[in-house]
């Protein structure tokens, strides 16, 4: 991940600087050609410093290893030489130039006859021997001189390392370009404590006040601690600066340098844009769930665990406002080391009587380094884990009243009940049942009275994973992981939705089906307009119920209600078996019509035909539920002929059929006879056309507005 981090900065940094000489940026080569040996485009990244030669290899560190023998039967790898790419020299290490020799000396600088063999009487030298001598000589001074030019550059390339090495973390103020604000002042903020108290106030709650400038360094933001000095500080010792330039650590903050210049003195870091976690635990707007909890607790032991293998053994600080986050909202500790640079002594006194409102910064520091009055400038690793406990516990809890939220005595008598620990137990924060039962063990454990019985950070990151597994991810991945899982659960979500869906549309479909034919619902969803229009021979059929009105006048409304719901519910169980469409019911009366809106060549007068006589056998086996012994008699009449249909209306729109087939189809049911199916003499040409139906001829009845008419009964198949 950090060589993908810095591939990226560095192929961001080669398009800007192409860009500016006025390249193409999509010009793979031209890209490759501005990265070669540029000293425009080198910086600090996550896995080190970052700079590329002309052969497009990139500089790295390198040191070579000596096998030096120990008193036990096997050897040890030392480190004999480095070789810093910044400098281009190699620096052996003093305490390793011994070398261990096969005989335990080195070669003797004379051959046993000597050089031309006066220490040995031999033959004379034949002309061939003499010439291989000659060139055993000559080989000879080649590799004399080689040796010798590679020692003066050893030595010249030693001393220039020497005079560099002094002086890599000391940066020109002037190369800092600082970040000023919208009015013009520098950046102020309380998200970066580098842990100097000297330079935070605090005010009756202990919130911190740090003025912390923003600025940019060889295309890296960092911060900028300025420390209140009167004359330059005493740099005699680099050892300070060799120990923090390995810090180099995911969970660490990455240390640049200092600036000496007067009055810009001044440490620099990386640049923690989302804060302290003293700024989180401040934030009660919401509330962190676990996982970032327990990420947090990970990020702070792993730091922990670098740092106490490093040089420095121990942090000697650790709180919340020394943990910072950066915008992949990872820990980065911060506040250790260059304890001299820092407050320009050597040693660290701590006067319990005499330090007025800094009690609450004692808050996460260890009972036996209390009881000290010359403290170990970097803390002890056990005491770390001791402020680890505390720190963990804000972190669980998520106060921003101090770990000793609950316990009502002033900060001074807090720190006096630790640093005595005579109380049994000893005085520690409130543990609650909001955090989790081994949690709440782990954390007891980091903060017993013995440090002999506190833990290493070794086996505290053991005990968190398995307290919460999922916290040794890193936010960041946690979080995508959460966000991948989430994904997946909402394409089963939208499946889910989808389906439901479909299904609603599909009701909705069959519910619209059943108020206007299939072929116009479609054009309606489309969003088109339904033009009128005129069918040249369809069949319409007409039926009502023959003595309704008494009926109605004997029955409840519920009961004509339920009447109706039956017989429909049966007549429409009947037409689904056909190629005909329901036009509508009006009260009793029941309107079929065939050849529309889909048209059916001739079929539809068969289509009619077959449908009445289904109704007429359906009828005979019909009971009204409130009239049992009655018997439910239909009127029938069919018609044949053109008509024209159209949707009328936008409220509750309506398929309607107009023209005289429609009115003549009207008159054949309400002149008929119960339980007779009326039709006319054009219905009746069609269905001798096609055969098969079984028609007597009714006689000439008179219509209304048509005067006689030859009508027919349908008998049946």
């Amino acid at each position: 991940a950090a060589y993908l981090h810095d591939a990226g900065i560095l192929y961001a940094m080669a398009v800007r600087e192409l860009l500016r000489q006025g390249g193409n940026p999509r010009d793979g080569r031209a890209v490759i050609r501005t990265i070669r040996g540029s000293n425009k485009i080198k910086f600090y990244g996550a896995s080190g410093q970052v700079s590329i030669d002309v052969n497009g290899e990139r500089f790295l560190d390198y040191a070579v290893f000596d096998l030096q023998k120990k008193q036990t039967a096997t050897g040890e790898m030392r480190i004999a030489s480095k070789r810093y790419f910044t400098f281009q020299t190699i620096n052996f290490t003093p305490e390793y130039q011994k070398m261990g020799w096969p005989d335990g000396r080195p070669p003797s600088d004379m051959p046993e006859c000597g050089f031309t063999g006066e220490l040995c009487q031999e033959a004379p030298i034949s002309e061939p021997d003499l010439a291989l001598v000659l060139v055993g000589s000559i080989l000879s001074l080649i590799v004399i001189g080689t040796v010798a030019f590679l020692t003066y550059l050893v030595v010249q390339s030693r001393s220039l390392q020497e005079s560099m090495d002094t002086t890599w973390w000391k940066i020109n103020f002037e190369d800092i370009t600082l970040v000023p604000l919208v009015n013009g002042s520098y950046r102020s903020s309380s998200k970066q404590v580098s842990g100097n108290q000297s330079n935070v106030h605090h005010d009756v709650h202990g919130t911190d006040r740090v003025e912390i400038p923003i600025g940019i360094y060889q295309g890296n933001q960092v911060a900028l601690k300025f420390l209140e000095r009167t004359h330059p500080p005493d740099l005699k010792s680099n050892r300070f600066a060799l120990k923090m330039r390995e810090m180099l650590h995911e969970n660490l903050v990455i240390f640049f340098g200092v600036c000496v210049e007067l009055p810009n003195v001044c440490i620099v870091t990386q640049y923690c844009r989302k804060g302290s976690l003293k700024d989180v635990l401040k934030t009660s707007d919401f509330e962190l769930d676990w996982m970032f909890k327990t990420s947090f607790a990970h990020d702070i032991v792993n730091g922990m665990i670098f740092l106490h293998k490093s040089p420095i053994k121990s942090h000697g600080n650790l709180k919340p406002s020394t943990c910072l986050l950066d915008s992949r909202l990872q820990i980065k500790l911060t506040g250790f080391g260059i304890w001299e640079f820092r407050y320009g002594k050597k040693g660290k006194t701590l006067d319990i009587n005499n330090l007025g409102s800094f009690f609450i910064e004692l808050y996460w520091t260890a009972p036996e380094l209390l009881r000290m009055e010359d403290l170990p400038v970097n803390g002890t690793p056990k005491g770390d884990v001791f402020s680890f406990a505390i720190l963990m516990r804000e972190v669980i809890y998520h106060e921003d009243e101090g770990p000793y939220v609950g316990i009502h005595l002033e900060p001074k008598d807090i720190i006096d009940q630790v640093r005595d620990g005579i109380a049994v137990p000893p005085l520690r924060p409130l543990l609650t049942e909001r955090c989790e039962p081994r949690i709440q063990a782990l954390i007891r454990q980091c903060w017993d009275e013995s440090a002999d019985r506190r833990p290493d950070f070794s086996s505290v990151s053991r005990m968190l994973r398995l307290a919460s597994p999922e916290g040794d991810m890193n936010i960041l991945d946690n979080m995508v992981s959460k966000l991948e899982k989430y994904a997946n659960h909402l394409e089963e979500v939208v499946d889910d939705r989808t389906a439901q869906l479909e299904s609603e549309k599909k009701k909705t479909d069959r519910l619209l089906s059943s108020l206007l034919p299939g072929i116009v619902v479609d054009q309606l969803k489309a969003g088109k307009t339904v033009q009128p229009e005129q069918y040249e021979l369809v069949t319409i059929f007409f039926c009502d119920i023959v003595g309704f009105t008494a009926m109605s006048a004997i029955s409840t409304p519920l009961e004509v209600i339920n009447l109706l719901n039956d017989l429909y519910n049966l007549l429409d169980d009947i037409i689904k078996e056909y190629d005909v469409y329901k036009v509508e019911t009006i009260g009793d009366a029941y309107m079929v019509a065939s050849g529309l809106p889909v048209r059916n060549g001739v079929r539809h007068v068969e289509e009619i035909a077959t449908m009445s006589l289904h109704f007429l056998s359906s009828i005979m086996n019909f009971r009204i539920r409130h009239l049992p012994q009655e018997q439910l008699k239909l009127r029938i009449g069919i018609n044949s002929g053109p008509v024209v249909a159209g949707v009328v209306g936008n409220t509750m729109p309506r398929y309607c059929l107009f023209g005289d087939t429609v009115n003549v189809a009207s008159r054949m049911e309400s002149t008929g006879f119960p339980l007779h199916i009326h039709v006319s003499e054009a219905t009746t040409n069609l269905l001798k056309q096609i055969g098969g139906y079984f028609l007597v001829e009714r006689g000439t009845i008179n219509l209304k507005g048509k005067g006689n008419q030859l009508t027919y009964w349908l008998k049946g198949k």
